[in-house]
C-alpha cells in the first residue's frame, strides 16, 4: 500500500475536469467530499487523516473534490444533484470501482442519499456521520455567504469540528457563490420523500466529536438502516472506533478485529528531522550524506533507548526519527542528547515534542498529535529543541530546564493555534 494518496483527473459528461484521489488497496470505499473542503485539506487534517490512515489498510479509498471545489473545475454553471452525481459516477468508473460502500458526513449525506437511491446497482452500503437535513438553515446560510463572505465562513467554521481548519479549508478550496448555490440546492431536497426510497443498508453514525446531526430521523425514514454510537468527545481517540465501525459495517469483521487489539494510550512524541537535507545532499554528495545520516540515525535511536523511549520502527519519515517516550522529562531528555549528536557531526537536527493520545498498531503509531509534533518539529531552529504547551506543563517541576515562550503558532491541519516553548537548561 502507498503510505500516501495517488491524485489523478478525470472528466464528468459535461467536459468538467475532476480531480479525485486513491490510497490503499481492497475493498472499495467511495468517500464523498466535505462541501467546503479539497481533498488535499482533507489528507493534511488531523480531524481526517488518522480515519483514512485506518481505512486504506484494508480497503481502497477513493475520494474526490466536488465540482467548484479543490483542485476540481472552480466556479462550475451546473452545480445540481445530477451534475454531482454524474461526476461521483466518473470518478467510480476512473478509479474502477463497479460497487462500493459510499462514506459520506454532514452536508455530504442527503446528496449521497439521493446518489445510493438511484444507483443501488452501484452503492452496495452506505454509512453517513452527522447527517444534515435542515433546508431553512442551509437557506439561512446562502445568504450569509452571499451576504458576507469572511464573516459567514467564520461563523460556519464555529459550528463545526475543526474550527480553525474549516474556515481555512472554506477561503482555499472554493468561492461564496459555489457554497451558496450548493447550499440551495440541499435545501430543496425533501428528506422525508428521499430518505425511504434508499434500499441499501446503512449505517448512521454519531459521536460527541463530530457535529450533531440527525442520524435518529434518518433511522426512522430509511428502511434499512442502524445507528452507531461512538462514545467520544475528542478528535484523537475517535478514527479507530470510527473506522472500525465502518470495517465491521462493510463485512471485514476479522479487520475490525484486527484493529481492535491496537492500543490507544498517551504518549510524549519526539520528533527529529534533518535540517535541509537536499542542500546537505548536494554539498556533500550523495554518498557521503547517506553515510552520515545512518550513522546518525543509529546513534539518536541508541540515545533514545537510553533515555527510556522507544524509536518507532515502522514509521517513514524521510530523514527524521519519531519516539514516544512515557514521561516529559524522559522525553526532553532524550532530545538533549539526539541535539549532542547531531552538534558532533555535520548533521543539524529539527526537534519538536508535543504530548497526546495515540494509537499504537504494530510497529507504528498514529494520531493527531502525531500531527502536532510533526508541525513542531519543522517549526523549531537548527540546533533547538521546542515543545509544546501540554509537554511544557508536564515538565515544569521534572525537568531540569526553563522555557521561552515563542507564542501561538497556526499549523496546517491543526484546528486551533498550539503555544510553542524553547527550552533552556539552567544554569
Amino acid at each position: 500500500m502507498s503510505m500516501e494518496p495517488e491524485f489523478r483527473f478525470c472528466t464528468s459528461p459535461d467536459g468538467t475536469r475532476i480531480a479525485y484521489g486513491i490510497y490503499g488497496s481492497g475493498s472499495p470505499l467511495l468517500f464523498a467530499p466535505i462541501l467546503s473542503w479539497s481533498m488535499a485539506q482533507a489528507f493534511a487534517t488531523d480531524g481526517l487523516r488518522p480515519i483514512f490512515d485506518v481505512l486504506a489498510r484494508q480497503v481502497r479509498l477513493v475520494t474526490y473534490d466536488l465540482r467548484g471545489a479543490g483542485a476540481s473545475t472552480r466556479d462550475p454553471e451546473d452545480v445540481s444533484l445530477e451534475a454531482d452525481a454524474r461526476d461521483l459516477s466518473a470518478v467510480a468508473d476512473a478509479a474502477e470501482l463497479p460497487r462500493f460502500t459510499l462514506l459520506a458526513g454532514r452536508l455530504s449525506a442527503l446528496r449521497c442519499a439521493a446518489y445510493a437511491a438511484a444507483h443501488p446497482e452501484r452503492v452496495e452500503r452506505l454509512v453517513v456521520w452527522g447527517p444534515y437535513t435542515e433546508g431553512a438553515d442551509l437557506r439561512r446560510w446562502a445568504r450569509s455567504f452571499r451576504g458576507d463572505w469572511s464573516h459567514a465562513r467564520g461563523a460556519w467554521a464555529w459550528s463545526a469540528s475543526w474550527p480553525r481548519a474549516w474556515e481555512r479549508a472554506m477561503k482555499e478550496a472554493t468561492s461564496a457563490e459555489t457554497v451558496a448555490r450548493r447550499l440551495e440546492v440541499l435545501a430543496e431536497l425533501d428528506a422525508a420523500t428521499l430518505l425511504p426510497r434508499v434500499s441499501v443498508p446503512t449505517l448512521m453514525v454519531e459521536s460527541e466529536a463530530l457535529p450533531r446531526g440527525d442520524a435518529m430521523r434518518w433511522a426512522s425514514l430509511v428502511p434499512n438502516a442502524r445507528v452507531q454510537f461512538i462514545a467520544t468527545d475528542d478528535h484523537v481517540s475517535y478514527p479507530l472506533p470510527f473506522a472500525q465501525a465502518v470495517l465491521a459495517f462493510t463485512g471485514l469483521d476479522e479487520v475490525a478485529g484486527a484493529a481492535a487489539h491496537s492500543s490507544a494510550a498517551t504518549a510524549v512524541i519526539l520528533l527529529t528531522d534533518i535540517v535541509d537535507s537536499t542542500a546537505l545532499t548536494e554539498r556533500l554528495g550523495d554518498a557521503r550524506f547517506r553515510e552520515a545520516s545512518r550513522a546518525l540515525d543509529a546513534g539518536l535511536r541508541a540515545a533514545i533507548r537510553d533515555a527510556g523511549g522507544a524509536a518507532i520502527d515502522g514509521k517513514l519519515l524521510g530523514d527524521g526519527v519519531l519516539a514516544t517516550f512515557p514521561s516529559a522529562a524522559q522525553a526532553i531528555d532524550g532530545a538533549r542528547r539526539c541535539l549532542a549528536l547531531s552538534a558532533a557531526s555535520e548533521l543539524g537536527l529539527h526537534i519538536g515534542l508535543h504530548a497526546g493520545d495515540v494509537i499504537r498498531e504494530e510497529n507504528n503509531v498514529y494520531g493527531g498529535a502525531v500531527n502536532i509534533a510533526s508541525r513542531i518539529c519543522g517549526l523549531s531552529a537548527p540546533g533547538e529543541i521546542l515543545v509544546s504547551d501540554v509537554v511544557r506543563g508536564m515538565a515544569r517541576s521534572s525537568a531540569s530546564v526553563t522555557f521561552e515562550d515563542r507564542g501561538e503558532k497556526e499549523m496546517k491541519g491543526v484546528g486551533e493555534p498550539v503555544r510553542v516553548y524553547g527550552v533552556r537548561w539552567r544554569e
